[in-house]
C-alpha cells in the first residue's frame, strides 16, 4: 500500500507558527490535500498532539505526534510516537531539559496549546525555541528506549542541521533522514531511508511537500519496518 505522508509540521503551539495553524485547521488541510499520514512537530513540546489526534480521527488522517527537539549542538531532531500519551510523555522529559528561560511573545511569538475546537487550553512559559541541554546522541538514545523514531531534520539546510552542526553526518543509527531539498535524496539514500516533509508553518504550506511510502498497514510496526526497508520515496516533481 502506497500512501503519502509529511511527517514535519509546525501547529501554534511552535513560536515561530502561524496561530491559524490549529491542529483540527491542520487535519482539514491534510485531507484537502490528499496527504495520507502526517506527524505534529512542534519545537521541543508535543501539547498539541492529543487535539491533533482528535482531528486527525475525525477527518480519516493517519496520525503521528512528536516534535522537533533541538539538541544542545542546536541540530534538529524529528521524534515520532505512535500515540499522543507517548509523545506527552516524552515532551515532559524533554521540557525538564530546556533552558529556564521565558518566552515573549512580542519579540519571539505565542505558544499556545488547544483542544479540538481550538479553544485555547494555555500558553507555555518557557520559549521553546531554545536549543535543550541534551545532546544528540543523548536524544537519538531516549527517543529509541521509547520504541520511536528518530529522523534528523532537514540535513541539507546550512543551519540547525546535523552537518551545518557538527559539519558531516555521523555513521550512526537513525529512523531515517529527512531532506529538505530532494536534489539531496542521491547522498545519502544508498544507506538511509530518505524523506522530505513541509516543515509547515502556514497552513497553506501543509503537505506542499510529501514523501511516498510503500507500507504492509497502517501500523506504526509496519512504518518503521517500511523505512528500515528504505521504502520511501521522493516525488521528482519539487
Amino acid at each position: 500500500m502506497i500512501i503519502k505522508a509529511d511527517f514535519h509540521i509546525h501547529s501554534c503551539l511552535s513560536p515561530c507558527g502561524s496561530l491559524e495553524m490549529s491542529p483540527s485547521a491542520i487535519a482539514s488541510e491534510l485531507k484537502k490535500k490528499g496527504i495520507d499520514a502526517a506527524a505534529i512537530t512542534d519545537h521541543n513540546s508535543a501539547l498539541n498532539c492529543p487535539a491533533f489526534a482528535d482531528a486527525c480521527k475525525k477527518d480519516g488522517v493517519w496520525g503521528l505526534f512528536g516534535m522537533e527537539v533541538t539538541s544542545c549542538e542546536e541540530a534538529h531532531l524529528l521524534c515520532l510516537f505512535e500515540t499522543p500519551e507517548a509523545a506527552l510523555d516524552f515532551g515532559e522529559f524533554i521540557y525538564k531539559n530546556l533552558p529556564n528561560i521565558p518566552n515573549n511573545p512580542e519579540t519571539f511569538g505565542d505558544q499556545v496549546y488547544v483542544d479540538s475546537e481550538e479553544n485555547i487550553l494555555g500558553e507555555v512559559e518557557k520559549f521553546l525555541g531554545n536549543a535543550t541541554l541534551l545532546s544528540i546522541d543523548e536524544i537519538r538514545a531516549e527517543v529509541f528506549s521509547r520504541g520511536a523514531l528518530f529522523i534528523p531534520a532537514h540535513i541539507d539546510k546550512p543551519v540547525f542541521s546535523i552537518t551545518s552542526q557538527l559539519g558531516f553526518l555521523p555513521d550512526d543509527n537513525y529512523s531515517a533522514i529527512e531532506v529538505f531539498n530532494p536534489a539531496s535524496c542521491s547522498d545519502y539514500e544508498s544507506k538511509y531511508a530518505v524523506v522530505t516533509s513541509s516543515d509547515a508553518h502556514f497552513l497553506a504550506d501543509v503537505g506542499k511537500k510529501y514523501f511516498t511510502l510503500d507500507i504492509a498497514d497502517r501500523s506504526f510496526l509496519s512504518l518503521a519496518l517500511a523505512l528500515e526497508k528504505k521504502g520511501s520515496f521522493i516525488p521528482s516533481s519539487f
